[in-house]
């Protein structure tokens, strides 16, 4: 039985794809919504899994004071009294609120106008500070508007496209498959990625600057200087529809080709050619993402891309444009409403006609006069004790803060700590007085909006689990207790949509860029049925506006943009004697945020299984791959999983920002980040921190699978735990080896119920496998070394347990049973295609993406495993021609 699919929108980046949701024998499936403007129908394998992350293991179901269940009006009266407590003792702005760009507008809009609009303090900042506020203060600066002036299609229409600060491919996955389609389609576009890595992006580029970590600043503005020289400038637009022009060329006009190449680090043939193509695309789309935006100096180097734009008049034009793209799902929408601190709401300020106008509008005296403090003060002011509350909202600022283990630890000097989330057990929540439980995606009603300005509808299509609510219903239930019924009376989130629409048209009159006022008036039908639409929506845009700027008119009072003057400078933190390399952080290809979705589905975690640092082999050549190596900063250290890549830099060390502490014993990467920020936005440097890197010595390496929900991580020094289907599965080391195995596993598991078999191997090696009624109910492998084993054939044998003797001694070993053939390490997620399968499969003849998806599918859903796949391709085929 299956009933009508549902039409919603994808959970994770900020792509914001279009998913239709089917129901199908117990379960759900996901698949693209091909009427949906940003995906067209094509999803990447986290959408594709969708499905996968939709059980209610691990979620919080009831609402809690001190981990004990209570009743809900007993938590929300516990709430509005703590908060009501400290405001009459310290005042307004003694309390925060700290929330996420995985709530919805609505709920955003509501805990925006309760902070700020009512209780009268600014403290409503967002875990979106982490990702695009530099974004907002360079769109601010140069166009007088937080405006994305583009589209998705403007990367097709574009001649030439820059990927810089973003490993496309694997953050956003669609927007580079319709990107590589592109380029497919039209050959004689340029695509050129500028990256200190060279990522799986770069597969489709015809250039790629591999420049200095922190340089991009000075690279753009090397870029303006040569368009000028060669004459490629706008005097048009520039004399008609800009101001700064004359400081911004000069300040530009110091960075010469050949000091551009120093400062840079990349030979200067290959950036003439960078120079070259820019001057020779009469379109150009700049796409720029996370690796721009976490610096000390992310909003220069935003402004340095925007000027270039502005200067050769490649803005307000088809295949034109310097394009943000954003990390979550609804970041953009946090930033309408005004989720970050020094925004009010509808992208209005701080001015007194803003706070007056906002005022009159929420019918509030109370609004406060100030901007707020921004996440990293935020998380500071608690551990001075400057904020005595804080109520956090569907984010993990323990994982995804810089200088996480001081955050932890102001946290837990804070009176009082609410946290609103959908899992009971993470890293925050550990530290909450009071856990509310909120509906998780595919439960919640409501609208989101993504990196183009395009609004679309998140429809539920689960019913609520237990006592979850709405995050909306929840603070408009705070707020009524504190006194400001009127104000929050919602029954539906529609009323609220309706409110924010309002008030981005209320005395607007085209003089701000945000105005939805179109959709003020929609029926509740017509809100629940709303199609992507992208802003502004008002009288003179009634369908919404693709491109903003085409009439040259900027958002400034004189109407003209502003180029800015910028003098390029490196990361603070630069390399010590005693920390020598650099850490960058960013995602991998099949994981998002700090996994509590994603980390479910056993299909998302086969790719890359274990938290990881990559490097190159010469930094550090006595470390070799599988290794598990301690990488250390001032002020912290992890344990990782060794990944030494010659395609990373010298110099420079990755490490995935996904593992929290449900995940694995030590992989919190920001635990390590120092807080350094940009002055202008707030922003902290995520991508340049000083580190070492030292081999573990590990006395011994195992895995342990067992069946069942996940226990209690084992006391050992490194622990990663592996989602797997009804399986609990734990990769293990330690620098001591227990006197009995079987002793350590019983303490470990507290029974002896099962039949066991194992076998001692050389050198402290123990395998064992535990039996109840011919069901394989535990598996454990432990050798000197990392064991090498067949996962997948383990796994399968929980479901189907091997019949003869022969296949459970191989089993026992680790391996399939004999004649079947290994499928190794899992490349193409989508269909669970190995890399030893992929080989043998070139070895019969595949010689191509095409024929290996013939043959095997792999490549042939969401394609992020493409630029592996012809990695693949290629070794098999250099190994065959050296061989013959």
């Amino acid at each position: 039985m299956s009933s009508a699919p549902v039409s919603t929108t994808c959970a994770y980046c900020g792509v914001g794809c279009g998913v239709r949701m089917q129901s199908l024998q117990g379960g759900f499936t996901a698949c693209g919504d091909d009427s949906h403007p940003a995906n067209i129908g094509r999803l990447c394998v986290k959408g594709s899994a969708l499905g996968e992350t939709l059980d209610l293991a691990g979620r919080l179901l009831h609402p809690e004071i001190d981990r004990q269940p209570v009743s809900w009006p007993q938590a929300l009266d516990a709430v509005a009294q703590g908060l009501q407590n400290i405001i009459h003792e310290y005042g307004p702005q003694a309390v925060a609120f700290y929330g996420s760009g995985q709530l919805l507008t609505e709920d955003y809009y509501v805990a925006n106008k309760l902070m700020k609009g009512f209780i009268g303090a600014g403290n409503m900042d967002t875990n979106s500070r982490l990702c695009m506020a530099s974004a907002v203060v360079g769109y601010k600066r140069a166009f007088g508007a937080d405006a994305v002036p583009c589209s998705y299609r403007d990367l097709e229409l574009a001649d030439c496209v820059i990927l810089t600060g973003s490993n496309t491919a694997w953050a956003h996955p669609v927007v580079y498959q319709r990107l590589a389609q592109a380029k497919k389609t039209r050959p004689e576009m340029r695509i050129i990625v500028i990256d200190p890595r060279q990522t799986a992006t770069c597969d489709i580029a015809d250039l790629h600057l591999q420049l200095r970590p922190g340089s991009d600043a000075a690279l753009f503005c090397g870029a303006l200087n040569a368009m000028a020289e060669r004459g490629k400038l706008d005097s048009h637009f520039l004399e008609h529809h800009t101001q700064g022009v004359e400081k911004t060329l000069a300040a530009a006009g110091d960075w010469t080709e050949a000091k551009t190449a120093e400062f840079c680090g990349l030979p200067l043939a290959q950036l003439r050619a960078f120079y070259q193509t820019v001057a020779d695309s009469d379109r150009l789309v700049t796409l720029y993402s996370m690796g721009i935006n976490q610096s000390s100096s992310g909003v220069d180097k935003c402004n340095a891309i925007i000027n270039l734009h502005l200067a050769t008049g490649k803005i307000g034009r088809e295949g034109c444009g310097p394009f943000s793209i954003t990390g979550q799902p609804n970041a953009m929408g946090g930033r309408e409403v005004g989720g970050l601190a020094n925004q009010l709401a509808s992208h209005m300020g701080f001015t007194c006609e803003e706070i007056d106008r906002v005022g009159r509008f929420w019918k509030s005296d109370n609004v406060t006069k100030n901007a707020g403090l921004n996440a990293v003060e935020l998380f500071h002011a608690i551990e001075q004790g400057q904020i005595k509350a804080v109520w956090i909202m569907g984010t993990n600022p323990l994982v995804s803060l810089p200088d996480a283990d001081r955050v932890r630890a102001g946290l837990a000097r804070c009176p009082l700590i609410i946290v609103s989330d959908v899992m009971r057990d993470t890293d925050t929540t550990r530290m909450a007085h009071i856990c509310l439980p909120a509906l998780a995606w595919g439960e919640k009603n409501g609208t989101v909006t993504n990196s183009e300005r395009c609004i679309s509808r998140q429809r539920a299509f689960l019913p609520a689990p237990g006592e979850a609510k709405p995050d909306w219903w929840i603070l408009s239930q705070v707020a009524q207790r504190l006194g400001f019924g009127e104000a929050f009376a919602y029954q539906h989130p529609a009323e609220i949509f309706r409110e924010h629409a309002a008030l981005s048209g209320f005395e607007n009159d085209g003089t701000r860029a945000f105005d939805i006022s179109g959709l003020a008036q929609i029926s509740d039908r017509q809100w629940d049925e709303l199609c992507p639409v992208q802003w502004p929506v008002n009288a003179a845009n009634p369908q919404g506006r693709e491109r903003l700027f085409t009439d040259g008119r900027f958002f400034h009072a004189d109407g003209k943009a502003r180029l800015i003057a910028i003098t390029p400078r490196l990361p603070l933190n630069q390399p010590t004697d005693v920390y020598p390399l650099v850490m960058n952080t960013g995602r991998i290809r099949d994981q998002w945020h700090t996994m509590t979705r994603t980390g479910k589905s056993a299909r998302l975690m086969q790719h890359i299984s274990e938290p990881y640092c990559q490097f190159h082999p010469d930094d550090a050549p006595h470390i070799r791959v599988g290794d598990l190596v301690r990488v250390s900063s001032s002020h912290g250290w992890l344990l990782l999983r060794a990944q030494p890549d010659s395609l990373q830099p010298r110099g420079n060390v990755f490490v995935p920002m996904h593992w929290n502490s449900q995940f694995s014993q030590q992989a919190r990467v920001d635990a390590l980040v120092e807080a350094h920020t940009d002055p202008l936005s707030g922003q902290p440097e995520s991508k340049h921190m000083p580190v070492s890197l030292r081999r573990w010595q590990a006395a011994w390496q195992g895995e342990l699978f067992i069946r069942g929900s996940h226990l209690v991580p084992p006391a050992t020094a490194y622990w990663s735990r592996i989602a797997q289907t009804n399986i609990t599965h734990y990769v293990l080391a330690d620098s001591s080896v227990p006197e009995e195995w079987l002793t350590w596993l019983n303490e470990y598991i507290k029974t002896e119920q099962w039949v066991c078999q194992s076998a001692r191997l050389g050198e402290g090696g123990f395998n064992l496998l535990a039996w109840r009624d011919g069901e394989l109910q535990l598996a454990f492998y432990v050798h000197r070394e990392r064991p090498e084993l067949e996962r997948q054939a383990i796994v399968a044998a929980f479901s189907q347990p091997p019949q003869t003797a022969q296949q459970r001694l191989a089993l026992l070993a680790g391996r399939a049973e004999n004649g079947k053939t290994p499928a190794g390490a899992t490349i193409c997620s989508c269909f669970g295609v190995g890399e030893l399968t992929i080989a043998d499969a070139v070895r019969q003849g595949c010689s191509s993406v095409q024929q290996l998806g013939a043959k095997l599918k792999c490549g042939t859903n969401c394609g992020s495993c493409i630029p592996e796949l012809k990695t693949i391709i290629d070794e098999q085929i250099s190994l065959n021609s050296g061989m013959s």
